[in-house]
């Protein structure tokens, strides 16, 4: 079997698909598909690419969002795990994609395909879908209108590094000091605001010495003016991170109660993608389907 798949280069016609594939779900199907005996199963398929190439034509591409596999993240949300901020905006992504998915079909609906039942599966969620996405901002950012803790936790940081940074200003600034200074700037190490000063002055600022560089030339110090503002600003960092869990616990809650949903719009998803990739491979080789008989013979 593998020396005739390789005399008819079967693997370069796979590599040909897993090209025009746009899910990762689709890629891997490219990879691993196999010439089926199975008369019926052959015909299906060849239901499903003419019918995807006939919507392609008519249509155009349905959306498929970033197609990213979504197994791990479900398993993680059914036993409790927190998701991050990727993972959930993954999961927002597959449900925007379904409710895509259903629009595209809906849309324009001038003939009925073979693919309309796995369009019309996908299950959209429009309220976790709004809700992740005007949480999560980015994959390292959670808004600050994700929880009214939150926004005042960062407010009150705001107000604490304006007011550290103002009085470390005043050392920059003020002559009595910034003749102690190696630069006239305001750094950070370890997370707490210091200012570099020149290693012979260090004894001239009092302070928490937190660093110093790589030569010995400068002493990272911490004001004593700072340190209980510096105390303040962990502390509420340190509030932030806890809340920031906690928005992703709860979101990661209501993604484990519709995993099922997630599971049934990614399998409808994989499902139409690869249609449409061979329909896209279709297009690409000017092919057709071809007359399948079961008496085992070929034209």
């Amino acid at each position: 079997m593998n020396k005739t798949l390789e005399t008819l280069e079967y693997p370069r016609i796979l590599e040909m698909l897993a090209d025009c594939a746009q899910t990762e779900s689709a890629r891997l199907r490219a990879g691993s598909l196999t010439p089926s005996p199975d008369i019926q199963e052959v015909l299906k398929r060849q239901r499903y690419t003419t019918d995807a190439q006939r919507l392609l034509n008519q249509k155009g591409k349905p959306p498929f969002g970033n197609g990213r596999a979504m197994e791990d993240i479900c398993s993680r949300a059914e036993k409790g795990g927190i998701l991050s901020c990727q993972d959930l905006l993954n999961c927002a992504d597959l449900l925007k994609t379904a409710r895509g998915l259903r629009e595209y079909i809906a849309t324009d609906h001038l003939f009925d395909t073979s693919l309309d039942e796995f369009f019309m599966s996908a299950v959209a969620n429009r309220h976790l879908e709004d809700k992740i996405l005007q949480s999560i901002l980015s994959p390292e950012m959670v808004a600050d209108e994700a929880s009214p803790a939150l926004a005042d936790i960062r407010r009150k940081i705001r107000i604490e590094n304006n007011r550290v940074k103002e009085v470390l200003q005043k050392y920059i600034t003020n002559g009595s000091y910034s003749k102690y200074l190696q630069e006239a700037i305001v750094t950070t190490r370890d997370g707490r605001y210091v200012i570099p000063v020149k290693a012979e002055c260090k004894n001239e600022v009092r302070g928490l010495i937190h660093d110093t560089s790589s030569s010995g030339a400068t002493f990272f110090i911490e004001p004593m003016a700072v340190v209980e503002a510096n105390n303040e600003l962990k502390s509420l960092e340190n509030k932030e991170q806890r809340e920031i869990e906690r928005i992703l616990y709860q979101l990661s809650l209501e993604v484990a109660d519709i995993v099922h949903v997630l599971r049934l719009d990614y399998d409808c998803l994989a499902e139409i993608s690869f249609s449409f990739a061979c329909a896209e491979l279709s297009c690409r080789m000017g092919a057709g389907p071809v007359k399948v008989s079961g008496d085992r013979t070929i034209h």
